[in-house]
């Protein structure tokens, strides 16, 4: 084996090597615009790894709404490691105002919230430009924001719990939504 080129197996350190392998996977995702509606989050480190995920997938933007805490909040900066830097980002007051103007941009409304008329988020049909609506930690998504929805998916819960942490479920069916 030639130096410089890593084990079969081994873990990829350099910045080459993981740029390289955006630019392969970049292929495979689906020309889809993603943002993330944020509403009424209490945790900052819940939305500092939203950050994180959100520039894993290539988002266009988080929206934050009501109590969801925003920048520059010392939380979010540790929790999402620098992606706060790289990731637009907007604040509206009201839930329902963030929801009218993500819709008079396009996006169709999509929340991520068990739900009347839901549908399991690997079996959806995803819009081209999208807005993954998260709810509130322990409340979920308001009737006020749900009155806008085009669609609403679910993840399946196998186990004794209900949910996944609001930043995990995001990642989820970003992802699916990502690739297909």
């Amino acid at each position: 084996m030639s130096e410089g080129k890593p084990k079969t197996g081994a873990a990829i350190r350099s910045k080459t090597g993981a740029r390289q392998m955006r630019k392969e996977h970049r292929m495979a995702r689906r020309d889809i615009q993603i943002a993330f509606l944020l509403q009424d989050w209490e945790d900052a480190y819940n939305v500092g790894g939203m950050f994180r995920v959100a520039d894993a997938c290539g988002a266009t933007e988080l929206i934050m709404t009501g109590r969801t805490p925003t920048l520059p909040n010392p939380m979010i900066g540790v929790t999402s490691l620098g992606h706060h830097r790289r990731i637009r980002h907007r604040y509206f007051p009201t839930h329902e105002e963030a929801a009218l103007a993500v819709k008079s941009e396009g996006y169709s409304l999509v929340v991520v919230e068990i739900a009347d008329g839901a549908q399991n988020y690997a079996e959806f049909e995803y819009p081209a430009k999208l807005c993954l609506v998260l709810g509130n930690e322990a409340n979920g998504v308001y009737s006020s924001v749900m009155r806008h929805r085009d669609a609403a998916v679910y993840i399946p819960m196998y186990g004794k719990g209900r949910s996944l942490n609001v930043h995990v479920a995001a990642a989820v069916v970003a992802y699916r939504a990502l690739l297909g």
